[in-house]
């Protein structure tokens, strides 16, 4: 039996920290009530993205997530091959928020993420240090996407719908998506969980009239090379911070918790390069990327090389916003351009919209 204050009269109320009970009833602030049904549909299924559907899902809104690709987790990127994988985009994280730490935490009991501990350099004016960094990282296992895949087993998504068409009718968003057409259902609150620039344009196409200076940003690119080697290249480190050099990052996948396979290697080129050769033809950026490798010990010949070119890679805004609402559209943007421009701070970013939008919504029930 429940002594909460806030206990509808059953003597069976459990209440969670956003203030709804297990039966379907919210604390509106006076009263346990149903609350009315609002909808909500989040364009991304990146980090940000998944964090923000959760949480206005246990926010008691129904929310459908959309993302273009064939699975979660954006950024926080796998590549599967038959022999092995490789984490291409996010290559691990950090947590210091009290918040995401707690998420985390929640992840590592799942099984779903682990501390990686790398052997780690630093390569400098053609000189190897080790890395004076004391930072404890984390990724995912058994890959860098399964807390994203984590995070989408509860909310409703559709993946391979590229949205690509939104307007907003008689004060709801409807979509319209490259592969169905027009999406059918409409929805109180959109949320964009894209990079800036894909979120601008699909704004423009609502042919709503909103402030768009906050996405008038440019993210930088990242050219990512993937290198199979059939047998060890032992290398005394497990990945390598590299300045100065085409390459900025470099790190043996299989050194990470729940890897497998033969040995398989990430290369980043710096946000630099890779932006001022974004249009390379792929074999080409491959070519110049494993080049400039040789310097750093990869003198044997690659058995397979995979290559994948992000055009939003990095960047974010400074000062942070760590998200935008339109309240009178109900129009929210979440991402980690908004927040510090890391997995924490995309994590951060739409979990904390989640809430202005629940902030927002028992206002307008109050008035």
């Amino acid at each position: 039996m429940s002594e909460d204050p806030r206990c509808c009269g059953t003597g069976t109320c459990i209440i969670n920290d956003e203030g709804l009970c297990w039966c379907g009833q919210r604390w509106d602030g006076e009263k346990m009530c149903f609350p009315k049904a609002i909808s909500a549909a989040v364009i991304g299924a990146g980090i940000s993205g998944l964090s923000c559907a959760t949480r206005l899902q246990a926010q008691g809104l129904q929310v459908q997530v959309f993302e273009k690709s064939r699975g979660a987790s954006g950024r926080m990127s796998t590549r599967q091959t038959e022999e092995t994988s490789a984490d291409h985009g996010a290559q691990y994280f950090t947590a210091r928020n009290p918040l995401f730490l707690k998420a985390l935490h929640a992840w590592i009991q799942a099984d779903v993420a682990a501390v990686w501990q790398p052997q780690l350099k630093v390569y400098e004016a053609s000189q190897w240090r080790d890395s004076p960094s004391q930072e404890r990282r984390y990724v995912g296992k058994p890959a860098m996407n399964s807390p994203g895949k984590f995070l989408a087993q509860n909310v409703s998504a559709h993946y391979s719908q590229t949205i690509d068409k939104v307007s907003r009718k008689n004060g709801k968003w409807q979509l319209h998506s490259a592969e169905s057409g027009d999406l059918g259902a409409s929805f109180d609150w959109l949320v964009l969980a894209l990079p800036a620039p894909q979120a601008l344009a699909l704004l423009e196409t609502s042919g709503e009239p909103l402030d768009t200076s906050t996405l008038q940003f440019q993210m930088k690119g990242c050219w990512t090379v993937m290198a199979e080697f059939n047998e060890s290249l032992h290398l005394p480190f497990d990945a390598a911070f590299v300045n100065g050099e085409i390459i900025s990052w470099v790190a043996r996948n299989n050194s990470k918790p729940g890897r497998s396979g033969r040995e398989t290697w990430t290369l980043h080129a710096t946000p630099q390069w890779s932006q001022e050769w974004i249009e390379l033809e792929k074999e080409e950026a491959a070519k110049r990327i494993l080049e400039c490798a040789q310097k750093l010990g990869f003198v044997a010949q690659p058995a397979k090389v995979s290559v994948h070119r992000w055009r939003y890679a990095s960047g974010s805004l400074d000062p942070m916003p760590q998200f935008k609402v339109d309240e009178n559209r109900k129009l929210g943007l979440c991402g980690d351009w908004l927040n510090g421009g890391r997995v924490e701070g995309a994590w951060l970013s739409g979990h904390q919209l989640a809430a202005e939008i629940q902030s927002v919504e028992s206002a307008l029930d109050k008035r």
